[in-house]
């Protein structure tokens, strides 16, 4: 191992298992992460719903007891379109030749883009059919948001994937598995890589959710419609497109490019992440401009 590096913890994917005869259940931490961000999450936009000083014209936009109903269709989105994102962004030809996998889910492979767009899907359905402003759901799901992130990056360390490049840093962690393969051009024996999935998680967790907070205690922002969405947008893509250039690109774009570009740019280039991050970057901008140049209700 290189001087001063970190060994992979021993940490084992899960939780606890059971096993009945040919019948195992395993209880896998990144499963605990979505159910804690899920009810996490909910609670939060409940406490919030119980203040009405919150919200334009100080009145709640929903009872408390909606919240809950709303949750259900926002893990349905969630799962639904986090999976089929993973599917149509990451790996399509191995899932067109391959269909019956597609609902394995639990196997893993889970795209945080596609799932924010079965989330909005979910939540414009249940703003329709509740007669509820579609701002009120999206900036109630931006601002718990967060917590979910963190969790699941977490989650992400703990099962030893969604690793970053080759590094030499002080902090580079040898992950178990193939994390610990050096590609064929690197000069050491053991790989060391950059631990992403905590730079995420200080980023689009710890960092996304001081300033959804900052952004609601102090400013108020859940008056503005939309901009609570608008911050999150913006600062979940700022994030991403940082983070992506330590990130490991998944192996079928660095089989295209030796750095996993998708988009060439001369010497440079653009990651699956950073591609996908970039509309969400204009599309909160604009929310953002949108909203502040609304006076607070």
């Amino acid at each position: 191992m290189l001087p001063l590096q970190i060994a992979f913890p021993p940490l084992s994917p899960e939780l606890f298992s059971i096993e009945v005869g040919s019948f195992v259940f395993a209880l896998r931490w990144y499963a605990l992460a979505y159910i804690a961000g899920f009810i996490i999450g909910w609670r939060l936009i409940v406490a919030a719903m119980r203040r009405p000083a919150l919200w334009p014209g100080g009145v709640a936009p929903m009872a408390p007891e909606r919240v809950e109903v709303l949750l259900t269709w926002i893990v349905l989105g969630v799962i639904l379109g986090g999976r089929l994102g993973f599917v149509l962004f990451y790996q399509p030809a191995y899932y067109m030749a391959n269909p019956e996998q597609i609902l394995r889910v639990w196997e893993g492979g889970m795209a945080f883009h596609g799932g924010l767009l079965g989330a909005a899907a979910a939540g414009w359905l249940f703003a329709w059919r509740e007669g509820v402003a579609p701002s009120v759901i999206a900036d109630s799901m931006a601002m718990v948001i967060a917590v979910g992130l963190f969790l699941g990056r977490i989650a992400n360390f703990i099962n030893a994937e969604l690793w970053g490049r080759p590094t030499t840093v002080a902090w580079g962690v040898v992950f178990p598995g193939p994390g610990g393969t050096c590609p064929p051009d690197w000069a050491h024996e053991i790989c060391a890589r950059h631990p992403t999935q905590l730079y995420q998680a200080a980023l689009e967790g710890l960092l996304l959710g001081l300033v959804v907070w900052w952004l609601t205690r102090r400013y108020n922002a859940l008056a503005r419609p939309w901009l609570v969405t608008g911050a999150f947008f913006v600062t979940y893509a700022l994030a991403r497109i940082v983070v992506e250039i330590w990130r490991e690109p998944d192996p079928q774009f660095l089989a295209r490019h030796p750095q996993g570009h998708v988009v060439s740019l001369g010497d440079f280039g653009l990651t699956m992440g950073q591609v996908l991050s970039l509309p969400l970057l204009a599309v909160g901008l604009a929310l953002v401009f949108m909203a502040a140049r609304r006076p607070a209700s």
